[in-house]
């Protein structure tokens, strides 16, 4: 099954473009989406601030432990939860008594996701809580996990995803991926959710 999980990641990265414009195969559960896959900052995450022309105010920070970070006659900002769009135009606020024109472009990037973790659970080798440095979907998580089990039901995995409103499952259908002779064309028709920070995968 193990080598199975890797030729089917393989297989992933080959038709990665196709599957992200592919529509996504809802089957009645609730699917991924552009916003659901946004990165939003965490705890521990390495960005990278950099204000267009003014090199003293170009920085590699680590957000702390609170989900703050300070910058230059910025101050204290709150990051953790933020999409990097959402800090720019914090940074952008806090310059504009620096300038008598127009602020410079601030742009803002996650460099490392360290503070990127979530958990899996079920019938995969190795459950536990990951920690990956690195932006990973669903596949990619269960091969951290070291790939399903025997009796694995991949076409009724879960993901526990915690939101502003509460709790919500996004139903995943993976089945069709470790058949060997349709592995590809799976991949390449339907859009493999990403893990977000705080996800728990459980597969039964």
């Amino acid at each position: 099954m193990k080598k199975l999980l890797m030729a089917v990641i393989f297989a992933l990265v080959a038709v990665s473009a196709n599957a992200q414009s592919a529509a996504p195969e809802t089957n009645g559960a609730v699917t991924a989406t552009p916003n659901q896959a946004a990165y939003r900052i965490n705890a521990g995450d390495d960005i990278e601030v950099y204000v267009w022309g003014e090199e003293r105010l170009q920085r590699q920070i680590r957000v702390l432990p609170d989900g703050t970070f300070s910058f230059p006659l910025v101050g204290r900002i709150e990051a953790e939860g933020k999409l990097p769009y959402e800090i720019e135009a914090v940074v952008s606020k806090g310059l504009e008594n620096q300038y008598r024109g127009q602020v410079p472009q601030v742009t803002v990037s996650v460099s490392t996701p360290s503070g990127l973790q979530f958990s899996v659970m079920g019938r995969v080798n190795s459950p536990g809580s990951f920690t990956p440095g690195r932006y990973v979907n669903l596949l990619e998580a269960l091969s951290l996990a070291g790939g399903p089990s025997q009796f694995a039901d991949l076409d009724g995995i879960s993901i526990v995803r915690k939101t502003p409103t509460g709790l919500t499952t996004i139903r995943a259908s993976l089945g069709g991926l470790f058949k060997r002779s349709g592995a590809a064309k799976a991949v390449s028709r339907r859009a493999i959710p990403t893990i977000q920070t705080g996800d728990t995968v459980i597969v039964p």
